[in-house]
């Protein structure tokens, strides 16, 4: 797959009607969401707080609902952004906690347990807090991804609750708000010694590695080479600026590429912190950059999932934005798992590449020519 094509939205059939997918965006085709949308009886304002897509937001809109969606994902939010004009609902980029309270009828969340415990809960209790007392939260979980334990807690959080659907692991339920749950914190904070200067990382649920920096991570940073003043560098996956950060306290000035919200919003604060400015951008791959920005250095940590599946798409698109946007003898740095097999594209777009380290990970750099 190609860069041009990861981007294209992809229409599939749905209700009569299109739902727009694409690569790298989350929500549909997945069975949870599918169960979701066939059981789920939306009533009044409704609140899709991880929507992917949009199918459920769609499928509640058929249902005869006001439809408001949160999603956080850049990927994700391109093409239910497409959907929410097909469909007629609103759609709007941002994280579960950010709905306003005590505002809707019903709402509606697949469960995110592949961002974590953390994220699942924050995503309970916001959704708690922005339904009116009496108001139905519909959830759908899988009972091998910690469905009942969450079922729990969030009868623990709004009250009353059943599950309504079973199918094989797959389960619905839904709860009434009885009580108001107070809200969360946040934000978290660690500090870490790298490229020998100390830097604290503010960080949001649902953030990769949020307790430590991430050691393939830390292994790119050990093998970059020392930089020069002023080097244009690009970090494509800039999480919540592990790797940014340390660049840019050189004096690099680095843009950061981020698909996820919350790690935007996280490496904006760590760089405030530090008093380092980083142009951090909310993107889908390179979709925040525009066609002539060119840099000297592009580094890179691809993801390698989603929802819990091995996707290789993300990152081959990391690749050829970081080939598109390297200018000439620009050079290209890649950290990745050794079962990860980036070599034979590095091969077929910059002719040849170098291993230079192989350990737990093993970095790869390639210079465009």
């Amino acid at each position: 797959m190609n860069l041009d094509t990861y981007h294209q939205l992809k229409p599939l059939p749905f209700a009569g009607k299109k739902l727009f997918t694409k690569p790298g965006a989350r929500g549909f085709p997945d069975p949870r969401y599918e169960l979701l949308a066939r059981v789920a009886e939306p009533r009044g304002k409704t609140l899709d707080a991880n929507p992917g897509v949009g199918l459920l937001a769609a499928s509640a809109r058929a249902k005869g609902a006001e439809v408001v969606a949160l999603e956080p994902s850049q990927a994700a939010f391109r093409a239910l952004s497409k959907n929410a004009e097909v469909w007629g609902f609103a759609a709007e980029a941002g994280l579960p906690w950010e709905a306003p309270e005590a505002t809707f009828e019903t709402a509606l969340l697949v469960l995110p347990a592949e961002r974590g415990s953390d994220y699942v809960r924050h995503s309970l209790v916001a959704t708690a807090r922005a339904l009116k007392p009496g108001g139905h939260l519909w959830i759908a979980g899988d009972k091998k991804k910690g469905f009942e334990r969450y079922f729990k807690e969030a009868k623990q959080i709004l009250g009353y609750g059943v599950v309504v659907e079973r199918q094989g692991p797959l389960r619905v339920a839904v709860l009434e708000k009885e009580k108001t749950p107070e809200p969360l914190s946040l934000w978290r904070s660690f500090s870490a010694e790298l490229r020998g200067r100390r830097f604290s990382f503010f960080t949001l649920p649902g953030v990769f590695s949020a307790a430590h920096v991430d050691p393939a991570s830390a292994l790119l940073l050990r093998t970059l080479p020392q930089l020069d003043p002023g080097t244009r560098i690009l970090d494509l996956g800039s999480g919540y600026g592990a790797l940014s950060l340390p660049l840019a306290a050189e004096g690099a000035h680095v843009v950061g590429l981020e698909d996820e919200l919350a790690a935007v919003l996280s490496a904006r604060r760590s760089a405030e912190a530090a008093g380092l400015n980083v142009d951090f951008r909310h993107s889908d791959v390179d979709q925040a950059l525009a066609p002539e920005e060119k840099f000297a250095i592009v580094v890179m940590n691809p993801p390698f999932h989603l929802g819990g599946r091995v996707v290789l798409d993300v990152g081959q698109a990391f690749v050829e934005a970081a080939y598109r946007h390297l200018e000439d003898g620009g050079r290209l740095y890649l950290v990745a798992n050794p079962f990860l097999k980036y070599e034979p594209l590095l091969e077929a777009l910059f002719g040849r590449y170098a291993t230079l380290v192989v350990d737990r990970y093993k970095v790869l750099a390639a210079t465009r020519r």
